[in-house]
């Protein structure tokens, strides 16, 4: 598993130069992993422990990652520092985020018991890409190959193949098999 994921981020990131160096150097795979052990322990009922490794992570990476946030396969944070993933969040697989990105709820409520059983945070569905400084607030769903502009604010569900931009975001451009017309930076025509 862990040779896929490292082969998936060196496909991923022109910057990655051998499988090592991406284990040493990349605080996204640190986060993601303790993450995946906080994970474990969260899902056996052991919230203490849980939070304590995850606050862990958080000082050692400057990622925060709620152990209860549900994340797919080949999830890529590159160049972390900053990025925030709320306690229902749910990412799918080979999903890229970039630095100072929030994955946020939105409490209309002060009441902190009406708001713990119900989702508030985004839903990140597969192949999505985050781009740095994005905020995606709210319980709203990220459609397969979106992309996310740096800096936008999303607080609004987003289709399939759209490219979104702004503060609101908005829907640039949907992105079909055959449009040669947009394609951001690292974006090939397989990942279309």
């Amino acid at each position: 598993m862990i040779n896929e994921y490292l082969k998936s981020i060196k496909k991923r990131d022109p910057a990655a130069k051998s499988r090592l160096s991406i284990l040493l150097t990349y605080p996204g795979i640190k986060a993601l992993l303790f993450h995946r052990i906080a994970h474990f322990f969260c899902n056996a009922k052991m919230d203490l422990i849980a939070r304590i490794i995850s606050q862990f992570s958080r000082f050692l990476t400057g990622i925060e990652i709620h152990p209860k946030a549900n994340i797919g396969k080949n999830f890529f944070i590159d160049h972390g520092m900053g990025v925030v993933i709320g306690e229902t969040s749910e990412i799918g697989d080979n999903v890229t985020i970039y630095h100072s990105v929030t994955l946020g709820g939105i409490s209309p409520s002060i009441k902190s018991d009406e708001q713990r059983n119900v989702k508030r945070h985004p839903t990140l569905q597969n192949n999505v890409v985050v781009g740095s400084g994005a905020q995606i607030l709210g319980p709203v769903i990220i459609g397969t190959n979106a992309k996310i502009g740096a800096n936008a604010v999303v607080t609004k569900n987003v289709p399939e193949n759209a490219v979104m931009v702004g503060i609101p975001a908005k829907n640039i451009n949907t992105l079909t098999k055959s449009d040669e017309t947009f394609k951001p930076y690292g974006i090939t025509e397989d990942d279309i």
